[in-house]
C-alpha cells in the first residue's frame, strides 16, 4: 500500500458490508409499529371478505379422514355444490360460521407476522439473497405461535378449553399451524415482491400503481396454493381431531404422524384435499390482504 493512502475501514454493519444487497429496502418505509396495526387490517378485511370459503375449504379437508378412496359417503362434491350443502344445513349464516375466531386469528396473526417482516425490512435483510424468504418464514412462524389459540375458537371456548387441557391447550395444534404459516408466508412474501417488482420493470403496469399490487398478489396467490395446500390439510386435521382428557390427540400424535397416516391410508394425495377450495380461499385472501396492506402503506407514508 502506497505511503500516505488510508486503509479501508472495516465495516460497522451489515449495510456496509462490502457486498451490498442485490435490492436495498424502499426508503421512507413504514415503522414496524404501524405495520402491525395495518397489517392486522389488512387480514381481518380480507378474512371477512373470504370466510365463506375458509368454511367449504375446512369441510372438504375434513371429508373421508383416514378413509381410503371411494369407501366413504362425499356429501361435499367440489367448492359449489360444498358451499350449496352449507346453506341448506345451516342457512347463508352457516357459510360465515367462525368469523368472529377468523377475525381474530387473521388480526393477530397477519399483524405479528408483517411487523415481524417490517423489522427485518428495516435492517435490510430482505434485501440480500433469500432474505425476504427468510424473514417471511420466520415471521410467519411468529405469528401462528402467537395467533393459534384464536384459530381454536373464542369466547366460552377459550374458558372450556383452559378449564380442560390448561394453557397448553390453548396451542394445540400449533405444530401443523407453523409450518403452514411458515410455508405460506415466505413463499407469499417472496412472490409477491418479485412479480410486483417484474411486472413494473417490464412496464406492463406503472410502479406502485393497484395493478402491480394486483398481479403481484395473483402470482403470489397461485404459489401460496400449490405449495401451502398440505400443510394447509395437516393443520386443519390436527386442530379439529378429538383429544383426550389430558389434550392428547386421538387420531394424529403430531404433524410427522399426521403426514404418514395421511399419505398411508388415503394416498399423497390426501394431502391435496380440497385445493380447489383452498386455491379459491387463499387465491383472493393473499390479493386482498396484500392489497389492503401495500395501499394502506401508501396512504401513512404520503
Amino acid at each position: 500500500m502506497a505511503a500516505g493512502t488510508l486503509a479501508p475501514r472495516p465495516p460497522d454493519s451489515l449495510q456496509e458490508f462490502q457486498y451490498p444487497p442485490q435490492n436495498s429496502p424502499p426508503a421512507g418505509g413504514v415503522p414496524p409499529a404501524t405495520d402491525l396495526v395495518l397489517g392486522a387490517t389488512a387480514g381481518c378485511l380480507a378474512c371477512f371478505l373470504t370466510n365463506p370459503l375458509e368454511v367449504v375449504k375446512t369441510r372438504l379437508q375434513l371429508q373421508g379422514e383416514l378413509q381410503p378412496p371411494g369407501t366413504y359417503p362425499r356429501p361435499y362434491r367440489g367448492v359449489l355444490r360444498a358451499a350449496v350443502a352449507v346453506c341448506r344445513a345451516d342457512g347463508l349464516r352457516g357459510l360465515q360460521k367462525g368469523l368472529a375466531a377468523g377475525l381474530l386469528y387473521q388480526g393477530l396473526m397477519n399483524g405479528v407476522r408483517f411487523y415481524c417482516y417490517s423489522h427485518a425490512e428495516d435492517a435490510g435483510w430482505t434485501g440480500y439473497p433469500g432474505g425476504t424468504v427468510a424473514a417471511g418464514a420466520v415471521a410467519g412462524a411468529v405469528g401462528a405461535i402467537v395467533g393459534s389459540p384464536a384459530y381454536l375458537s373464542i369466547s366460552a371456548a377459550f374458558k372450556s378449553i383452559y378449564q380442560q387441557h390448561g394453557v397448553p391447550g390453548l396451542w394445540r395444534g400449533v405444530t401443523g399451524a407453523v409450518p403452514r404459516v411458515a410455508v405460506g408466508s415466505a413463499v407469499q412474501l417472496a412472490t409477491f415482491a418479485s412479480a410486483k417488482d417484474w411486472v413494473c420493470k417490464r412496464q406492463w403496469f406503472r410502479k406502485g400503481s393497484w395493478a402491480a399490487v394486483l398481479a403481484g398478489g395473483m402470482v403470489s396467490g397461485v404459489a401460496v396454493a400449490v405449495t401451502m395446500t398440505p400443510f394447509d390439510v395437516i393443520s386443519t386435521r390436527l386442530y379439529n381431531q378429538p383429544v383426550d382428557a389430558d389434550g392428547t390427540g386421538k387420531l394424529y400424535r403430531g404433524f410427522l404422524d399426521c403426514i404418514l397416516q395421511i399419505s398411508s391410508k388415503e394416498g399423497l394425495l390426501g394431502l391435496y384435499k380440497g385445493i380447489g377450495a383452498v386455491y379459491l380461499r387463499l387465491g383472493p385472501h393473499t390479493v386482498l390482504s396484500l392489497f389492503f396492506w401495500d395501499k394502506l402503506r401508501n396512504m401513512v407514508q404520503h
